[in-house]
């Protein structure tokens, strides 16, 4: 079984900062590609950032140059740095595990359980 665990929601003011991180567990054999989502209130979700196990990484022209997404491979962990955040920013942030590999050589798209950010005064 595996779990990807998201923290470091919550509020800031706008022009603030958070760092949300993943932590992946269970029976992973290789965790491949992570991926940063997000979804506002009565809208689709969307995606913010993804790194490749390589740490090659993309991001939504929306968060270029504020976001920046990283990974420990020896944690299993994946960590989202938001800068100069706005009000426009407020959602539900999910981590994404789209390929992860199990100990038993089976592929997987994993989801976290979301973790929210507001950003107002």
């Amino acid at each position: 079984q595996v779990q990807l665990v998201e923290s470091g929601g919550g509020l800031v003011q706008p022009g603030g900062s958070l760092r949300l991180s993943c932590a992946a567990s269970g029976s992973i054999y290789r965790l491949n590609a992570m991926a940063w989502y997000r979804q506002a209130p009565g809208k689709e979700r969307e995606l913010v950032a993804h790194i490749t196990d390589g740490g090659t990484t993309n991001y939504a022209d929306s968060v270029k140059g504020r976001f920046t997404i990283s990974r420990d491979n020896a944690k299993n962990t994946g960590y989202l740095q938001m800068n100069s955040l706005k009000p426009e920013d407020t959602a539900v942030y999910y981590c994404n595990a789209p390929d992860l590999e199990t100990i038993d050589y089976v592929l997987g798209n994993y989801w976290g359980q979301g973790t929210l950010v507001t950003v107002s005064s």
